[in-house]
């Protein structure tokens, strides 16, 4: 299967067609179309797999996977990643639960690239 029929199966399972998918992607309405016979870029292929939620891997065919393993991105440590969060990390006067600051955490890593 190509990179267009997955993107354009996983849009259709997801209710949306490939026009809404290029856009939403913040690509030209036809942009996807033109994957049926080019190479598309890698930004813009991780922007179609955000939008479809789905891992740029299973978009190129490389898994049957549609999600990547997230445990990869986990830190090894979990009680030192939240140490380093502080104590009593908030938003809003209100204290973050672990979870939240694990997600706070890898906001950061994909904001800043670590």
């Amino acid at each position: 299967m190509t990179v267009f029929e997955r993107i354009k199966e996983i849009s259709k399972k997801r209710g949306i067609n490939l026009k809404t998918t290029a856009i939403e992607a913040g690509l030209s309405e036809n942009a996807i179309y033109k994957w049926k016979i080019q190479t598309p870029a890698t930004d813009k292929l991780k922007a179609v797999a955000a939008v479809l939620d789905v891992s740029v891997d299973y978009l190129l065919g490389n898994t049957d996977d549609m999600h990547s393993n997230k445990q990869d991105d986990m830190p090894i440590d979990l009680e030192e990643t939240l140490s380093k969060l502080g104590p009593a990390v908030s938003f809003g006067g209100k204290e973050l639960t672990d979870e939240q600051k694990l997600k706070f955490y890898e906001m950061a890593k994909l904001m800043f690239g670590d």
